[in-house]
């Protein structure tokens, strides 16, 4: 789950945009969708017509928990919004203050290292709801001041002080104490961390922040829980209250946080870091005394990169399926590696199969020995919370891919033994799971399966039989294995329902394979289908998943983790070897050595009572009232407001923002103050984006000051100023499209505005040529069209190593008047790969046409970097560009600033410009006409440093260019600020 956190500097300077500018695009739903509200005394709940069911249970759930979650925080927040997102696919939640709102998607995830046993939506409401509170607790002493003064951007600005890692950390904390599931209890959640520990790899505090582009990192959920649940453990569990009280009565300085820790426990955060991870060593190294470990046999790989050195990049090999006795396919993926699926063998090399797109990642795979089939995302080409999961199946001979499926919901499938049928999870817009057998040829539903229970199913498999399928069942917090006939529709359970994180199953002979952390370590155990005897097959240090079967039957092949990432390995199928157990987990589990929460089940404030509203031990008091929440009616949401100075320092906004709960209208108005010409103006901007095109709108109307030489003759040349007043208003629409539908980006957009500027009150004898001055006004017409189709990038990647981007422009005055212009230009990009596999070599070209009127648009092409722009009537330019990675670093400098990497790029640019002349005489007469041509060349190098300042996880890259001017013979340095990793 993404929680949406805007740095609060960044805000700041965003939330009243320029009114030159057009407004973001968000994602939004179809127009067709209507839109309902429930009202209860702490939410409201927003949700599309159709969904009326499960928006009332999730109301009532979300007022049942407002006290528990509330609790150790001791902060009652004031009412919230949530939306309830169905169209997507995607699996996720999120709470913003820009403006205030939660939003659900409400599609569970097939991943059971997320769900657990859980409801999904019980799951957000825990999570999601926490983050509420969290922001909440800001609004005290100086965020307080700060809200008054700013709106949400200020208490954001409070709430930066703290961590991410301490809102994610105690966010899944809380849904572990407050339930009977949580991540907590998963021990997939803290699997890189473990394996990093137990390797010797305890990281400076400031790379586990931070991350790296070399090493696995766990994110800042895991990181978070640990150090918040450490320092409850040892300090009570309400101890973080008042850490935040603390907080938020200091002075707000970048250390503030640590300062209140320290205050509370004696421990900075840095030291809080080291001892979590030294308990968490000792924790788990007790874990693996007592381990007898089953002996396995690892398929080859490439070398990963920096393979000779002390670590090489993460890199991971995941869902093994077998091709032959000798041979899996396999899913790779790493730092350096978009998801790819690779042949691999116990004696030969590794060998590309097919990039995969960009997979709804299921946690598995499924494959014969002559195809494979996979989910990938699929997108609506204007609605962005419109997202598909689509089938793909690839035949291994040929190697054809064949998109079967088109704006389906199906979430996980499994191909038949046979090739001839697919078992599909569908997850419907209104919260209900399907398993569909499909023709594996067309994609046509063959049958629908019996949910009678309305149950949640994850990962079907086919038996051998080509009829029976076994699959997960979750219902009300437990799960269960079931063999389904698809011809008959029956059922039967193979193990007892129980609170036990089973997932994965895989059919063989009288048994089922599947997965299951009841040793408090995930290993692969089987079930006989006659006898229900239990029986764990393997025991690893760290973790065996997706087990599958050699066609022979002979041998068994898992994928194991390392620190250094997924590996597949192989073992003998002996059931003659496997451990006999009970067919449920038993009550002393030793899983509960591991739970590193210990007490504070009983200890936490509102957790007994959380546990017993989520095993709906507690009934709702109340049914609430559905109202019609129209678009319109509900355009105006004002979030921020206040003064605002810019990056420069040389302006000063003071305004509003306002954007809708379904980001379909965003209005901006305020005035902006500038320092520098000690002139001012008001501006107001709407963007309507509910419809196909979005509609923009913008005005300003103000004061400038201009100051030119106006003799133009030395020395009696003299300088003159002239205050000015101007109006100026933009309309037009947008039109952005998404086409992606494999491993490249695409994505077009065409616009047409008109712009109206007025100017009056302009005294000065002449203008600048891109200026109106005293010619009154300019009616103007723009168009644009963009195409781009990128090569997805790994984190590794500096740029795309393949792909293209083309954008045209054609401006020009067709209304008549005293200015007249034409304008048109085409520019695109072509990205090569380069000499290292993650150098990219991009050739850009470009061409503009220009009138010679009474008016010049600004420029549409690219300019040599570092040579000044000259008007020109054409224009043509062209640039080559190499970028690569220079080191992987991991300097700390003290606590200020961690610098993750160093990148470089080395660039020529060339322009030719050529412009028509008239020729005159001394006394003024036209003699002709003459071309003057221009060339401009620059050569430069960029170097630039990824860095993470103030313990900041969001990294920024900066650097500096230096720029030789290959036509004037000069250097010139710029400082860079290429990118804020949002």
């Amino acid at each position: 789950m993404v929680r949406l956190r805007l740095l609060a500097g960044l805000s700041l300077l965003f939330c009243f945009p320029a009114a030159s500018q057009t407004l973001p695009i968000l994602d939004q739903n179809p127009t067709s969708l209507r839109w309902y509200r429930l009202s209860t005394p702490h939410f409201r709940v927003l949700y599309p017509a159709g969904f009326d069911t499960t928006a009332q249970r999730t109301a009532q759930r979300l007022e049942q928990l407002y006290e528990p979650v509330s609790a150790s925080l001791n902060r009652r927040p004031r009412r919230v919004s949530v939306l309830l997102q169905n169209q997507t696919t995607v699996s996720n939640g999120f709470v913003t203050l820009l403006p205030r709102r939660s939003e659900f998607f409400t599609s569970p995830p097939q991943d059971p290292g997320l769900l657990g046993t859980l409801d999904w939506l019980d799951l957000l409401a825990v999570h999601e709801y926490r983050h509420v509170v969290q922001a909440e607790k800001a609004l005290q002493h100086y965020g307080r001041v700060l809200f008054a003064l700013f709106g949400n951007a200020g208490l954001t600005s409070a709430y930066l002080t703290v961590p991410d890692w301490f809102a994610e950390g105690d966010a899944v904390s809380t849904e572990t104490l407050l339930s009977t599931g949580g991540r907590g209890r998963i021990p997939n959640f803290d699997l890189g961390m473990r394996a990093n520990l137990l390797a010797g790899r305890q990281f400076p505090y400031a790379k586990a922040v931070s991350g790296s582009f070399r090493d696995n990192v766990p994110n800042h959920y895991v990181l978070g829980y640990f150090m918040t649940t450490y320092l409850k453990r040892a300090n009570g569990p309400e101890a973080w209250s008042d850490i935040l009280n603390r907080n938020y009565r200091r002075v707000p300085w970048p250390f503030a946080f640590s300062a209140s820790v320290k205050d509370q426990t004696g421990l900075r955060v840095d030291d809080l870091y080291r001892k979590t991870m030294d308990d968490l060593t000792e924790t788990w190294r007790t874990q693996q005394k007592n381990l007898t470990l089953s002996p396995v046999s690892p398929y080859a790989i490439a070398p990963p990169e920096k393979a000779g050195q002390d670590r090489p990049v993460f890199t991971s090999y995941r869902y093994p399926q077998f091709i032959t006795d000798s041979s899996v396919i396999a899913v790779k993926s790493g730092l350096g590696d978009t998801p790819r699926l690779v042949l691999l063998s116990k004696n030969g090399s590794e060998q590309l199969v097919h990039v995969q797109g960009f997979p709804n990642d299921p946690a598995m795979l499924s494959a014969t020995a002559q195809r494979v089939c996979w989910i990938e995302y699929g997108y609506d080409p204007r609605w962005g919370q419109r997202v598909y999961s689509n089938i793909r199946l690839l035949d291994l001979a040929s190697r054809q891919l064949t998109r079967l499926t088109h704006r389906t919901r199906y979430t996980a499938v499994a191909l038949s033994p046979d090739n001839q049928k697919l078992i599909v999870v569908e997850n419907t817009d209104n919260y209900k799971t399907r398993l569909h057998v499909l023709d594996a040829q067309t994609g046509r539903q063959l049958a629908t399966l019996p949910n009678p229970d309305d149950a949640f199913y994850l990962h079907p498999r086919w038996a051998a039989d080509n009829q029976t399928i076994v699959t997960v069942k979750l219902k009300n917090g437990y799960k269960t294995l079931q063999a389904v006939d698809t011809r008959t529709g029956l059922s039967t359970d193979l193990l007892p329902a129980a609170r036990e994180n089973i997932s994965h199953p895989q059919p063989w002979s009288d048994y089922v394979f599947y997965n299951s952390p009841r040793s408090g370590i995930d290993n692969v155990y089987a079930v006989n289908t006659k006898t229900k005897e239990v029986f764990q097959v393997t025991s690893r240090p760290l973790a065996a998943y997706h087990v599958a079967v050699s066609p022979s039957g002979g041998k068994l092949a898992v994928e194991e983790f390392t620190a250094d990432g997924y590996r597949i390995v192989d073992m003998p199928l002996a059931p003659s070897r496997w451990t006999a157990l009970s067919a449920s987990a038993p009550a002393g589990n030793p899983a509960e050595l591991v739970r590193y929460f210990g007490a504070l089940p009983q200890l936490e404030p509102g957790a007994a009572l959380g546990r017993q509203i989520l095993n709906d031990s507690l009934a709702p008091t109340q049914v609430y009232t559905p109202t019609r929440f129209r678009r319109l009616a509900h355009a105006l949401n004002v979030y921020n407001w206040g003064p605002i100075v810019s990056s420069t320092g040389q302006a000063l906004n003071v305004g509003l923002s306002s954007q809708d709960l379904l980001s379909t209208t965003q209005v901006s108005i305020g005035y902006t103050y500038n320092q520098a010409e000690r002139v001012g103006n008001a501006y107001a901007l709407l963007s309507y984006q509910g419809l196909y095109p979005i509609i923009d709108v913008s005005f300003q109307r103000g004061n400038r000051n201009t100051s030119l030489y106006i003799d133009r003759a030395a020395p009696v040349d003299s300088l003159r100023s002239d205050r000015w007043q101007y109006n100026q208003l933009t309309a037009g629409f947008r039109l952005p499209l998404q086409f992606t539908q494999s491993k490249y980006s695409q994505a077009a957009s065409m616009s047409a505005y008109y712009n109206y500027l007025a100017v009056t009150d302009y005294d000065l004898p002449f203008r600048s040529i891109t200026e109106v001055g005293g010619t009154g006004s300019l009616n103007a017409l723009s168009y644009a069209l963009s195409y781009s189709r990128l090569l997805r990038q790994s984190k590794r990647d500096v740029a795309p190593r393949w792909g293209q981007t083309l954008s045209a422009t054609y401006r020009h005055t067709p209304f008549g008047g005293r200015l007249q212009a034409e304008q048109w230009g085409v520019q695109g990009n072509l990205f090569v790969p380069g000499l290292g596999k993650h150098h990219s070599l991009r050739l850009r070209g470009g061409f503009q046409q220009q009138s010679r009127g009474t008016y010049r648009f600004a420029p549409v092409v690219f300019y040599p970097r570092g040579q000044a722009y000259v008007s020109d009537d054409q224009i043509l330019a062209g640039s080559a560009e190499y970028r690569l990675p220079i080191a992987d670093t991991h300097w700390s400098l003290g606590r200020w600033l961690y610098v993750q990497r160093i990148k470089a790029a080395g660039f020529l640019d060339a322009a030719q410009g050529q412009s028509r002349l008239e020729v005159r005489t001394a006394t003024g007469q036209l003699r002709g006409y003459q071309t003057r041509t221009n060339q401009y060349q620059t050569a430069g190098v960029d170097v630039s440093f990824i860095v993470n300042a103030l313990r900041l996880r969001t990294p920024f890259e900066v650097g500096a260019r230096g720029v030789y001017n290959l036509t004037t013979g000069q250097w010139l340095v710029q400082p860079l600020v290429v990118d804020i990793g949002f």
